[in-house]
């Protein structure tokens, strides 16, 4: 099935590890439903327990927290004494606090979170803004994944890596502690909530974890699809992403330049309400263009004057051959080539089968199919369908790399691999629209 289009697969995988944890806030479960203004919470009694500790034993007491956890995260006492600076409320009825309270007490309202002990994959792919040292023919990369940890809480994480001459990706290794960003900024609007993160320059990017924020994220950052745009300013990483509450869904955007710093925004408009929305790489005559899938099955072409907001949109790919008439959606930014631009999807058939095929857009007028692949490129196989959700193959974006598409793809939701597409024969294998 896949061998016409020059399908290579690579043995690298990526898998999730439970022994990488972040520290997130812990908020004791709700008050009493008759609790007064005046009475004290259980976040003041807990500060309370905490003081009444002789000066001795509470020493003792963060030295022993220190001995279990301080190996497993970065600046840990420094975590502690930020957890209880943002707990003005629980610690206002207190005077002055000695240095080893505060941290103290900052430990007694922080967990860990393995975020990524179920699954790590739906990644994308991006050359990498620091090109120094890339081999020969090759290129640097960094690769997007999605997370998942306890209560299905999905996050973005990040690796960089290269791509040889012949197509061989190979990934640096993984830090084993994880941070998430300090929030620079944080405003909301008739929009929804704006957020500036930044990580610090000097850690790893595999340290670094974005974890929801916000409560339209609350249940998590879905299936980043990261794209490196340029001609509108200095060149920049764009990525949609899915925000789930738990709830509802909705679209925002992820903006670097560098991948320490990170603006994140919701998207407007009505063309944004649905998930897998993906930039184009430049604007078209102009305008910003998104390939997005609006009513659960056909994809559509939408242009927008305002990043922020995208409406309408004409619908170019139906779905048509038997192994994608559940749904179609875009696998990724459109890869702009010599011939047009190539789109990758997915298409969804019987047993709720993922697969991935592609499709040719007319290079001036992408609302114009001009080629398209009648049975997909990859599919699960008996060796790569087990998984937390199995028969599924996906991707959030590929790279061309030389004559070829290089591209990341994840497997039964759990874990990322790796193929090489020989773009010649992919083109030639296309039929009519």
């Amino acid at each position: 099935m896949t061998e016409y289009v020059g399908f290579a697969r690579q043995a690298l995988q990526l898998r999730p590890d439970p022994g990488r944890v972040i520290v997130r806030p812990f908020k004791p479960t709700i008050e009493p439903r008759d609790l007064k203004p005046t009475d004290k919470t259980r976040a003041n009694h807990i500060v309370d327990r905490v003081l009444a500790l002789d000066a001795e034993t509470a020493e003792a007491q963060l030295s022993d927290v220190l001995l279990n956890f301080e190996g497993r995260h970065l600046a840990l006492p420094l975590i502690f004494e930020a957890r209880a600076a943002g707990m003005n409320k629980a610690l206002a009825p207190h005077a002055r606090f000695s240095l080893i309270q505060r941290q103290l007490i900052g430990s007694y309202f922080l967990l860990e979170n393995s975020f990524e002990s179920a699954a790590l994959f739906n990644p994308s792919i991006v050359l990498h803004p620091d090109q120094t040292g890339a081999p020969p023919g090759g290129c640097r990369i960094i690769l997007s994944l999605r997370a998942v940890g306890e209560g299905h809480v999905s996050s973005l994480t990040f690796r960089s890596g290269t791509v040889a001459g012949d197509g061989l990706v190979s990934i640096d290794a993984c830090d084993r502690l994880a941070a998430i960003p300090h929030i620079i900024d944080r405003h909301s609007d008739a929009d929804g909530e704006t957020l500036l993160l930044s990580f610090d320059a000097a850690r790893d990017i595999s340290q670094r974890v974005i974890f929801p924020i916000t409560l339209t994220q609350s249940n998590g950052i879905e299936d980043a699809r990261f794209v490196k745009f340029e001609g509108d300013g200095p060149a920049r990483y764009l990525a949609t992403y899915t925000a789930y509450s738990g709830r509802a869904i909705a679209s925002e955007l992820i903006e670097t330049s560098d991948f320490v710093t990170f603006r994140m925004t919701p998207l407007q408009g009505s063309a944004s309400k649905n998930k897998g929305m993906a930039l184009f790489p430049r604007k078209l005559d102009g305008r910003y263009a998104m390939i997005g899938r609006q009513d659960n099955e056909n994809l559509y072409l939408i242009y927008s004057d305002d990043l922020y907001r995208w409406d309408g949109g004409t619908a170019i790919l139906r779905p048509r051959f038997p192994w994608e008439f559940v749904q179609i959606g875009n696998c990724g930014s459109p890869i702009e080539l010599a011939e047009g631009w190539l789109l990758l999807t997915h298409g969804v058939g019987p047993m709720r089968k993922y697969s991935i095929g592609a499709a040719l857009l007319d290079k001036a007028d992408p609302s114009r199919v001009i080629g398209r692949l009648s049975e997909p490129i990859v599919g699960p196989t008996p060796t790569q369908r087990e998984g937390y959700v199995p028969n599924v193959v996906y991707t959030c974006g590929a790279l061309l790399s030389g004559d070829r598409i290089i591209l990341p793809y994840a497997v039964s939701d759990t874990f990322t691999t790796f193929a090489t597409i020989h773009l010649p024969d992919l083109i030639a294998a296309m039929g009519p629209p």
